[in-house]
């Protein structure tokens, strides 16, 4: 029984440094930054974003997204802290597959107030947000991707987390998924993002 047990262990402790190793990449990698999947620090170039057509009448595909390859169902966690400052500064998650299909969630800065975001692509973006006037040190991101849909929860503790949004999303078919930021004007702004981790779920 203990060989069994002692077997299973270093099978899971295995497969959880695997998963944590898959190797990451830069889409529009940033001037400044360090650090890796465990403890990521970006300094965000100001002028870039993420967003399709929708209202505004551009298409914006040029914020930072470490990110690696992943296929079937899976879920995604991370710790972020942002020093936010300027209008439509952002920090999360982003599960893509091209620039015509992503999802992005996580902090989005408007007018002096932190909102937790989400933005689905499908051809054209549409925003949700969730004002918070306490502006939180942290958030934790939790990005499932199961079937045909993609269900993004949230917490300011890492332990009640609750559901923002749930939204159809292609499935069998090879994503992209890793911590993304953005900023929109003319000031850069620095975030830390901590403990990102990929596993896959039934």
């Amino acid at each position: 029984m203990k060989k069994l047990l002692l077997s299973l262990s270093l099978f899971c402790i295995t497969f959880a440094i695997q998963a944590q190793t898959k190797p990451m990449h830069w889409l529009n990698q940033p001037k400044k930054w360090a650090g890796n999947a465990d403890k990521l620090t970006v300094t965000v170039d100001p002028g870039t974003d993420y967003w399709r057509v929708t209202h505004y009448g551009f298409i914006r595909d040029s914020g930072p997204f470490y990110y690696q390859e992943a296929t079937g169902n899976f879920e995604a966690t991370v710790k972020v802290t942002g020093s936010y400052q300027e209008l439509f500064h952002q920090a999360g998650l982003m599960v893509r597959i091209d620039n015509k299909n992503w999802i992005k969630t996580g902090i989005e800065y408007v007018d002096g107030v932190q909102n937790v975001s989400a933005v689905v692509t499908r051809e054209v973006s549409d925003w949700s947000v969730v004002p918070r006037n306490d502006s939180p040190k942290s958030i934790w991101l939790k990005l499932l991707r199961k079937g045909d849909y993609v269900q993004v929860e949230y917490s300011f503790d890492n332990k009640a987390f609750k559901m923002l949004r749930l939204a159809y999303f292609p499935p069998n078919v090879k994503a992209q998924i890793g911590v993304v930021a953005a900023a929109p004007g003319k000031k850069s702004f620095p975030v830390v993002f901590e403990n990102f981790m990929v596993k896959a779920v039934k």
